[in-house]
């Protein structure tokens, strides 16, 4: 099976960064089914959302040299009972993830789940 744009993308980074980026990725994958992901070279990212365009993000992977963010979109409207939001933007916030296990968890789903929740109410 061929590797997607996604995993090309994240051989880029060192051998840690990459595994908690393709845990990271499954958690996406698995909690927001029929989501679309985009990589966007460029500016370093990749984007998880539906549809096309700006409207239709919810979430990002944030990869660098030496670690992991998931950015989330509108995540300052978002109540996180976990406290693992992080940031000083008004509308975004992200949360760094530190290991695969972390990836995995069920504060990063609950997160994912309620960015997606507040995106279908937006499209209201």
């Amino acid at each position: 099976m061929p590797a997607t744009d996604a995993e090309a993308f994240l051989t880029l980074y060192p051998d840690p960064v990459r595994d908690v980026g393709r845990a990271l990725r499954d958690t996406i994958l698995a909690a927001l089914p029929r989501i679309e992901e985009t990589v966007d070279r460029p500016s370093r990212i990749i984007g998880y959302g539906i549809g096309t365009g700006y409207s239709g993000a919810i979430c990002t992977i944030i990869p660098s040299k030496t670690g992991i963010k998931l950015g989330i979109v509108n995540g300052a409207m978002l109540e996180d009972p976990n406290g693992l939001l992080e940031g000083e933007g008004k509308r975004h916030k992200y949360v760094v993830v530190k290991d695969a296990t972390a990836a995995k968890s069920a504060a990063i789903k609950a997160i994912l789940k309620a960015a997606h929740a507040a995106w279908k109410a937006r499209q209201k």
